[in-house]
């Protein structure tokens, strides 16, 4: 009998095998660049100690654009980034990512920002919320609690809002579009999860690897480890891990071109933002891990928050899907899910994908320049205030009496 070559492995578990690989891969020609430059240099040996502190030194990470803080919360900011005075128009409201980073991702730099891209869309009104990082004094907060942050932030752009949803703000954005749908004018999610098991998720195979049969001793105790919270060190590591080539190509593209101001400019802009992290309340995340990670609920229809169903059938308005072809994170297939599960119609759909990966989504040139613009326009095509109808005149004759 012939052998089977078919692998016995998941494909998750391959492409998390593939980015160790990659790992090695990056490494390898790392140092080929490394002992070229070396090479080059000739006796001028490369500045390792200017490498080891410019890899060692971090900044706090800050926001791009002028704006206010409109209100604060322990878990939460409301940040406006109007422009003018927008009447009659729809304000949005985005979610940004909550994964132990901060939220001014979507703010990243003059250049790359997703609120300024919003702003020059047309969207005159914007504002985000701004995830505060968890202390002892909020380490119980709930999903109930960020629902309600949320609608305290609707309620303050008058009641109804188009939604944007990033990554982890994304599937938040879908579930308070299905408890409030009517606050919801449009709704837009990017890199966001809705079927947390569909394409190839390497985040829901190391799951079952740490949870087996859905026991979550582990991720209990490393929340307990953190007094409570999730520590923000510990994303960041796992986020390395899924693909340690990329950061291990960061370093060494540093260490070769030190002498190019403008990769250190950008190398120190990027490492401010990802390597400054924040921690998670730790009864928010574990609520994330039993019933999105591991019970996938969102899809299944038997999530219930504070005794409501969350229905995705609840969702009727214009959907805007935005997934990433290299996304390691959220597989395009997880994204898009949300099209088989709500009641939008087909002709209010729209789909993108970025050439990128998760990041990119947020920060990167190519969906900001190519992506997002469009959607947005699609976004202001139902915000603009409907025209009343024009009365028809006619010319009326006058009749002499005889």
């Amino acid at each position: 009998m012939p052998v089977s070559t078919r692998s016995r492995f998941s494909p998750a578990y391959e492409g998390l095998a593939g980015s160790w690989l990659e790992g090695w891969a990056a490494g390898a020609t790392g140092m080929t660049k490394l002992l070229t430059a070396s090479l080059r240099a000739g006796p001028r040996m490369l500045d390792v100690g200017r490498w080891a502190q410019l890899t060692s030194e971090r900044g706090r990470p800050s926001w791009s654009t002028p704006h206010e803080i409109v209100f604060e919360t322990p878990i939460a900011r409301l940040r406006d980034f109007t422009v003018g005075s927008p009447r009659g128009l729809v304000p949005t409201l985005v979610l940004p990512p909550q994964a132990g980073h901060d939220s001014c991702i979507v703010d990243y730099s003059p250049e790359q920002s997703q609120m300024g891209m919003i702003v020059d869309a047309g969207l005159k009104r914007a504002l985000t919320l701004d995830w505060v990082g968890a202390t002892p004094a909020s380490a119980d907060s709930s999903v109930e609690d960020y629902l309600a942050v949320i609608d305290r932030a609707v309620d303050h752009c008058g009641g109804r809002v188009n939604l944007i949803g990033d990554c982890q703000g994304g599937w938040l954005a879908t579930i308070y579009a299905a408890l409030s749908p009517h606050k919801v004018n449009t709704l837009t999610i990017a890199g966001a999860p809705i079927d947390f098991h569909a394409g190839e998720p390497i985040i829901h195979e190391v799951l079952r690897w740490l949870a087996p049969h859905g026991d979550l001793t582990f991720y209990k105790a490393l929340v307990a480890s953190g007094g409570g919270v999730l520590k923000g060190e510990h994303m960041l590591g796992g986020f390395v891990l899924i693909q340690p080539g990329t950061e291990l190509s960061r370093q060494l593209d540093l260490l070769c071109n030190l002498e190019d101001s403008q990769q250190v400019a950008r190398y120190s802009e990027f490492e401010d933002w990802f390597k400054h992290t924040q921690d998670i309340p730790g009864g928010f995340y574990l609520w994330i891990v039993e019933h999105l990670f591991r019970d996938n609920a969102l899809i299944s229809g038997e999530l219930e928050i504070g005794g409501r169903q969350v229905d995705l059938g609840q969702l009727t308005m214009p959907l805007h899907l935005l997934a990433g072809a290299t996304d390691h994170i959220t597989p395009p297939d997880q994204v898009f899910a949300l099209v088989d599960y709500a009641s939008t119609p087909a002709t209010k759909v729209r789909r993108a994908v970025s050439a990128g990966g998760h990041l990119g989504l947020f920060m990167g040139h190519e969906a900001l320049a190519e992506h997002w613009p469009p959607l947005m326009a699609e976004v202001l095509s139902h915000s603009r205030p409907a025209r009343k109808p024009a009365v028809k005149r006619t010319n009326k004759t006058a009749v002499k009496r005889s």
